[in-house]
Formats: structure tokens, C-alpha cells, sequence
């Protein structure tokens, strides 16, 4: 199973969109606390569903906020910007929540799924987290970020 990371920060819409066509991503998975945030942009929760549909092939959406930071935790780091303290402290809430055996595994195989924050790299985004947590947990996941 091959997972896709995204965030939509320091992309355009049209770079954005295109990346999801361009890999066959048929499920965005929206794994932020605030979707509808004032800078989110073309990628807020009330209007992604229909720019997927429009311009990623019907590609879907989905929010999980499960796979979330509580505002707790975003707070502290924006604070003291300890990125370890926050590995640490949002590794525990998805042990707490159960991640990833409360995810429905089947529908992860059965559609190519993106993960979406906003972050524009991985290297300090809970995206990245979660997705090596399902790859560490889960057999034969192969984890791409755009």
C-alpha cells in the first residue's frame, strides 16, 4: 500500500491539485485540528471537497481529526518550539487514541489515500508522524510525501 503526505502551504492551487492527479490519489484525508482556518486558503474544509471533485479527478474527502494534535500540544510548540517534546507528547495522544487500530486498515488499501496538513515539508509535521506510525504498524506501506 503506497501513502501519500501533503500540505498545502507554499503551493498553488494549481501545483496542489495536479500533484494529487499526477500520483492517482483518490481520498484526501484531512488530518488537521483547524480545517477551516482563516489561511487555509483554497484548502478549507468547506470548499476542498469541491475543488477535489472538480480538479483531482472526483477525488474524495475525508476528516480525521483523530490523527489531530490537540490545540494542548499545538500550543506548547508554537510556544517553546521543542520539536522533540512535541514528537513526544503527540506519539503519547496516538497511543492514547488507539492509532492505528481504530483506522479502518481496508479502506487505506482500497483508496490511494493522501494525508493533508498544512505544513509545505514533512520534516516537522505531524503528517509525517502519523504516516510512519501506519507504516511501523502496518505491513507494506510505502510512505511518499508530495
Amino acid at each position: 500500500m503506497r501513502l501519500y503526505t501533503i500540505g498545502f502551504t507554499q503551493k498553488r492551487a494549481e501545483e496542489f491539485f495536479g500533484l494529487l492527479r499526477e500520483h492517482g490519489v483518490q481520498r484526501v484525508v484531512d488530518i488537521r485540528l483547524n480545517p477551516n482556518g482563516q489561511l487555509a486558503g483554497f484548502a478549507k474544509k468547506e470548499d476542498l471537497p469541491y475543488f477535489l471533485r472538480e480538479l483531482a479527478d472526483g477525488c474524495e474527502y475525508v476528516h480525521m481529526v483523530e490523527l489531530a494534535p490537540t490545540k494542548e500540544i499545538l500550543e506548547a510548540y508554537r510556544k517553546d518550539g521543542d520539536w522533540e517534546r512535541y514528537v513526544e507528547r503527540f506519539e503519547r495522544l496516538m497511543d492514547e487514541r488507539g492509532i492505528p487500530d481504530t483506522l479502518d486498515r481496508s479502506a487505506f488499501e482500497r483508496i490511494v489515500s493522501c494525508l493533508l496538513c498544512s505544513e509545505p515539508s514533512p520534516h516537522h509535521c505531524h503528517r509525517r508522524l502519523v504516516a510512519e506510525r501506519l507504516k511501523r504498524r502496518w505491513a507494506n506501506v510505502e510512505v511518499v510525501h508530495l
